[in-house]
Order: C-alpha cells, then sequence, then structure tokens
C-alpha cells in the first residue's frame, strides 16, 4: 500500500517457475502465489502473520472477522476466506493492486464474507465504524521501495488496538531498510502495552512480525504446543516451527 501522498506505483507481476510474484513497480516483492496451491500461503514471513490463531480456541476461529490492512499478492485474505472460512475485510489503497489480486493471484470476487475495500488503513483504523469488531488484524503496509512501514506512529497502533475485540490480536510486518524494527516494537508496546507484544525472529529476508493482544495473554508452553499441533493439523501452516523462534516481548 502506497503512501498518500505519493502517486500509486505500476503494478506488475513475475513468474518463477510455479511461484507468482507481485511487483509495485521494482524488484521488491509485494506477495506471492504457488500457481498450484493458490489458496496456500507461499513466504514465510506471511505464514507467521497466522500467529494469531495460537491465542484463540480453533473451534472458534470460522465464526470470527479477520482484517487486513494491505492486500499484498492476497495471500491472507484469500486464506482467511478460503481456508479459515472467516468473515474477512481487506483495505487497500492502490486500486490496480486489486485488480491485480483479482486477474493474476485467484482473489475471488466480493461475496456476503469478503469485503475487498479501496480505502486509506490509516482513516479505517481512526474511524469509529469498525472498532471492537475485528479478532485478527494483519497490517503489512509497505510502498514500492519497501523501505519502512507506510503507517507506524503509535497513534496508529493505537487506533489499530482500538478496532480489536477483548481477545483480538494484531500481527505487523516490520521490515525495511530504513526503518528500526527497535522504535517500531517501542510504538506498538506503548500503544497495547509491554506485556501483551510477542514477537519472532527476523526471517532470512529480514521480515519480522510483530504479534500485540487487545488484551494480554501468556499461555503455558504445553497449550501452546496443543494449539500449533492443532493449527498444523486443521491448515498445514508449520505451526511447530513458529514455537522456535517466538517469544513474548517481556
Amino acid at each position: 500500500m502506497s503512501a498518500r501522498t505519493a502517486p500509486l506505483p505500476e503494478v506488475n507481476f513475475s513468474d518463477h517457475g510455479d511461484i507468482r510474484y507481485l511487483h509495485l513497480g521494482t524488484e521488491w516483492v509485494q506477495g506471492s502465489m504457488r500457481m498450484d496451491e493458490p489458496f496456500g500461503i507461499h513466504l514465510e514471513y506471511v505464514q507467521r502473520m497466522m500467529a494469531w490463531l495460537l491465542f484463540v480456541d480453533p473451534d472458534t476461529v470460522a465464526r470470527r472477522h479477520a482484517m487486513q490492512f494491505g492486500l499484498g499478492a492476497a495471500a491472507l485474505t484469500k486464506f482467511c476466506h478460503k481456508r479459515l472460512r472467516m468473515r474477512t475485510t481487506a483495505i487497500e489503497l492502490n486500486p490496480q493492486v486489486i485488480a491485480a489480486c483479482r486477474l493474476w493471484f485467484k482473489l475471488p470476487r466480493d461475496d456476503a464474507r469478503l469485503s475487498v475495500v479501496l480505502g486509506d488503513a490509516a482513516e479505517v483504523a481512526a474511524h469509529e465504524h469498525w472498532r471492537g469488531q475485528v479478532d485478527a488484524l494483519q497490517v503489512d503496509l509497505y510502498d514500492q521501495e519497501a523501505a519502512a512501514p507506510v503507517l507506524d506512529s503509535q497513534s496508529f497502533y493505537s487506533d489499530c488496538r482500538r478496532l480489536l475485540t477483548e481477545d483480538g490480536c494484531m500481527t505487523v510486518n516490520l521490515f525495511g531498510r530504513s526503518s528500526s524494527f527497535a522504535r517500531s516494537l517501542d510504538r506498538i508496546a506503548a500503544a497495547f502495552g509491554a506485556g501483551a507484544v510477542w514477537a519472532f525472529r527476523p526471517t532470512r529476508e529480514g521480515n519480522t512480525v510483530v504479534l500485540a493482544l487487545r488484551t494480554p495473554q501468556h499461555p503455558s508452553r504445553a497449550e501452546l504446543v496443543r494449539r500449533a499441533d492443532a493449527i498444523q493439523a486443521r491448515w498445514g501452516l508449520p505451526a511447530g516451527k513458529w514455537l522456535r523462534v517466538f517469544k513474548a516481548v517481556e
């Protein structure tokens, strides 16, 4: 998703074997899809954006509401809608990205459970409309240069917290050549409270996924293992591996 004041970049894709990549006019990858598994999640960091599943009863997932800020190649949107059977809302600033996802990345048309909205994530987060209605908020907001998150202020993260249900969770992708992970983490902790924040180690590509809970939770190791086993069995995500590289910040 591009900054509001900048011209929107051209959207294109590239294919490498069975993998299709989304680009915003540069070599930086904005998302991907395995063409023989279009409703799966290919990239490791995008899989980790699903770690909120560790903090909910698996049997309740289909009754929950997922929202994405930044559509990317629609991997999270498609997975939540098709695999998890959740009510799913995606907010994307660039109409070309929405069109590209529908043309090239198998994004379904809107239906009773799926709504892809052309809009500004900052405005949506600040508005009262969705307050207290989102169970899983997935934030992945980068422009075509992928230099730093487009929205990364304490006030933005506070608005995100207000969108969440009492047991809701935000996951954020932090990546960029000029970004400071520590600064972003401090802002998230200030908005949510330090005891509510968990973080992964960075992937090899440099993506660090941070998770922040509306209400702090610290499940036992045994409970996390049980949840991870259920996630892997039901939905094929590598949740067992997550536990080796994921911990509470405080």
